[in-house]
């Protein structure tokens, strides 16, 4: 089988109700290209019926379609990197199973990619999202721009596209929590952005709580600068030269006044004072300790994820002789 032009890498987590209507779309949208290309649907543990549909699409396009199946659930972004280890096309995309990504906007991505791009990052024009959603967005694009000088506009649209050397580099990465986008960032001489449709989710749920999407940008940040650690370095020399500061300006007027003990006395009894200061401990150490975290979770040297299987034709092109060993997969029948 020759090599095709564009491999589509698609995480699929409980997304039994919006495939069929996935595969509606996506199939003829490639088809409309007029190139080459493969389609890889992992399976990231899904608890409903997904792997079963999966199987049942390998089976009806095995020409284009490959399935991998994941043991039990690794997330979004591990899945992502399974479909990178695999893929044979020269560009890669990304892209959500929800078709809030419209597939028929590939096609922007791959013309961006002709112009000498080798990075193309989705914006979504008109969010299709709870209010909360794009406020939150906004704010965290600015946080993680200044802290990390990553630039997007858009940190979650999923619909992306890669040089197949970008994707190698991120497959041959070994981190065990990252974050795709801006890892391939660091990686990329041209990256550009398109603007691209956004539509209302096609069925299901969002499998992004609240408490993930901070997750989400915590590991953003705390992966890709110590800008956290110095800032909150220097908010705590502030924090004691200001009590210094008010300790001296007590001191010296009870010198002066003769209210020396009642001054000081008055100045450590002040509560908010206290709680500000507790907060402000509270919240370097938690920071301290997600770094701390991170290297723990790295030096335990656990697979990343388990492959319980991998459907695809027996006459598929061999393995690359140049890919990244991947300790971390189990082999599947």
């Amino acid at each position: 089988m020759a090599a095709p032009d564009v491999s589509v890498v698609i995480p699929v987590y409980n997304e039994e109700a919006g495939l069929p209507a996935l595969f509606a779309r996506l199939y003829p949208a490639l088809d409309a290209l007029g190139a080459g290309y493969e389609v890889i649907f992992v399976n990231d543990g899904s608890r409903d019926r997904s792997a079963a549909i999966l199987a049942d699409q390998f089976r009806a396009r095995p020409d284009v379609s490959r399935v991998v199946l994941f043991a039990s659930n690794a997330g979004q972004h591990m899945a992502i990197i399974a479909g990178f280890e695999r893929v044979r096309g020269r560009r890669v995309v990304t892209l959500d199973a929800d078709l809030q990504n419209p597939p028929e906007e590939i096609g922007k991505l791959l013309a961006a990619m002709d112009e000498g791009a080798d990075y193309v990052g989705g914006v979504r024009r008109r969010r299709e999202d709870a209010w909360w959603r794009r406020v939150a967005s906004h704010l965290m694009n600015g946080l993680r721009e200044r802290i990390t000088h990553i630039r997007m506009t858009d940190q979650g649209c999923m619909l992306r596209a890669y040089s197949r050397e970008i994707a190698d580099s991120v497959a041959a990465s070994r981190e065990v929590s990252t974050f795709i986008p801006a890892l391939a960032y660091t990686f990329a001489h041209r990256p550009v952005e398109v603007e691209v449709a956004h539509e209302e989710r096609a069925a299901g749920e969002s499998k992004y709580s609240l408490y993930k999407l901070v997750r989400l940008n915590f590991d953003l940040v705390t992966g890709f600068s110590l800008v956290p650690l110095q800032i909150f370095s220097l908010l705590g020399m502030a924090v004691a030269l200001v009590a210094l500061g008010l300790w001296l300006f007590e001191a010296a007027r009870g010198l002066v006044t003769g209210r020396y003990v009642e001054g000081l006395r008055a100045m450590w009894d002040r509560d908010i004072l206290e709680f500000f200061l507790i907060g402000i401990v509270l919240f370097g150490v938690g920071l301290v300790g997600e770094y701390v975290g991170r290297i723990y979770q790295q030096v335990r040297e656990r697979p990343r994820y388990t492959v319980l299987a991998v459907l695809e034709r027996a006459d598929g092109e061999p393995p690359r002789a140049d890919a990244a060993p991947r300790s971390d997969v189990a082999a599947g029948p």
